[in-house]
């Protein structure tokens, strides 16, 4: 009688649970991945700017990647003090702020007229957008339990791909037909029209989205309950618990060296991919902007096939590693063949799908080890460090295509790295990332 009355009881705690997840994801992830969305494109949409931009303004590919780099600087340089904000001023009144500054910055992109204009817009741009992906992300952490978190992740981070395929073809398209229209040119169309949006969304996170689920009033108390222990569970297992620890643990040092990996992976493709497959030979932005959606499409299917599989099977390792080493292969194979399309593109397929199911499973690592009340300082830290990865990859590779005239070498060098990030993953216990 006993076994069928603790049997009944577990049934019922999981269908909780899972209503409990249901709803949760129903009123939070649709705007949450709106924003992301947008947050993303006005990352990748100075890679198709790059060819009118260039152009109008006399600016060199070093020029360029070294103020597509300098987003990544100031968002090194500011993601922790950010993340503690967040913590300070509450989520919903940070997330809207930084939402409606970056916005306004992302819409002043068209009057940029030199180049120190234009490395000026991008720091100020990386100084209001450091605090939001790291942000959502502990603010997801205090929603969801661990072994809910991969798929929500993915279904959050699948803004990244996303943003490829509507904002390719959208930033192409309004290249093309809105060039010289009005008196501006089409990359000062493309910042105006892709930036605007964002100001009205920072207006409506701060009129609905909620600061905490124990406040809300569409989750009963049954469903805040069991959320407050799954979350008490959790933290009984974290080993970093203090500040100072975060900076004196190794894990979190390993944790900023994989990231590293992850963000060559997903800012290679992100900025260069327009010009490497101009490179190829395509010619029409228009055209440029369809095909770079199709590894982003691919990786929007294996980044939440990534997911659930992580969280079917409690594995979190190998669910990294592999992406990490298929962004490796498809980058190098694109530095194989430059000129030529058909292997370009592949590689690129392969790269996308593997830097798309990186970045979410990667975020499934940090809150294995950093207990709810250093989470914002401990991801923000890893944020940061990363982000000097995602400054090097522009850089590098406008650098070496203004010295060797080709972009191969740096996709190689790029690639190796990576490959080592795929390797540095298995380093990490799998007793403490994978959840019970």
């Amino acid at each position: 009688m006993s076994t069928v009355h603790s049997a009944s009881s577990v049934g019922a705690d999981h269908a909780v649970s899972d209503s409990t997840h249901r709803t949760v994801t129903w009123r939070l992830m649709p705007l949450l991945l709106v924003c992301y969305l947008f947050a993303h494109l006005d990352r990748i949409n100075i890679g198709f700017a790059k060819m009118q931009m260039s152009a109008d303004l006399h600016f060199s590919d070093t020029v360029y990647g070294f103020g597509a780099g300098l987003f990544f600087v100031a968002y090194a340089l500011f993601g922790v003090p950010s993340n503690m904000a967040l913590d300070k001023v509450g989520p919903r009144r940070w997330i809207a702020t930084l939402m409606v500054v970056w916005g306004c910055l992302s819409t002043g992109m068209f009057l940029v007229e030199s180049a120190s204009g234009f490395y000026t817009l991008r720091f100020l741009l990386g100084v209001a957008e450091a605090g939001f992906f790291p942000g959502i992300l502990v603010y997801l952490n205090r929603w969801y339990p661990a072994r809910r978190r991969a798929q929500i992740t993915a279904l959050f981070a699948i803004a990244v791909p996303m943003a490829g395929v509507i904002g390719g073809p959208a930033s192409g398209g309004i290249l093309d037909l809105f060039h010289d229209a009005g008196g501006l040119r089409g990359w000062q169309w493309m910042f105006l029209l892709e930036g605007l949006p964002v100001v009205l969304l920072g207006l409506l996170v701060w009129r609905v989205l909620p600061e905490r689920f124990d406040t809300v009033g569409w989750l009963s108390d049954t469903q805040k309950q069991r959320l407050r222990e799954e979350m008490a569970s959790e933290e009984q297992r974290k080993t970093i618990t203090s500040f100072s620890g975060i900076l004196r643990n190794p894990q979190v040092w390993l944790l900023v060296a994989i990231y590293f990996a992850v963000m060559l992976a997903v800012n290679t493709l992100a900025f260069w991919m327009p010009t490497l497959i101009h490179g190829a030979g395509v010619a029409r932005d228009s055209q440029v902007g369809l095909l770079s959606a199709i590894p982003y499409l691919a990786g929007v299917f294996f980044m939440l096939a990534c997911g659930r599989s992580s969280d079917r099977h409690r594995e979190r390792r190998w669910h990294l590693s592999v992406p990490l080493l298929m962004c490796a292969v498809g980058i190098a194979a694109a530095g194989v063949a430059p000129g030529s399309a058909i292997p370009v593109l592949a590689g690129l397929v392969i790269a996308g799908m593997g830097a798309s199911a990186a970045l979410p499973m990667f975020w499934q690592l940090p809150p294995a080890f950093l207990s709810d009340r250093t989470q914002a300082a401990g991801i923000g830290l890893i944020s940061s460090f990363g982000s000097i990865a995602s400054f090097i990859a522009p850089y590098l590779i406008g650098w070496m295509r203004d010295t060797t005239q080709s972009a191969s070498l740096a996709l190689f060098v790029l690639a190796f790295f990576i490959a080592l990030g795929a390797a540095l993953v298995l380093r990490t216990p799998a007793a403490l990332v994978n959840p019970r």
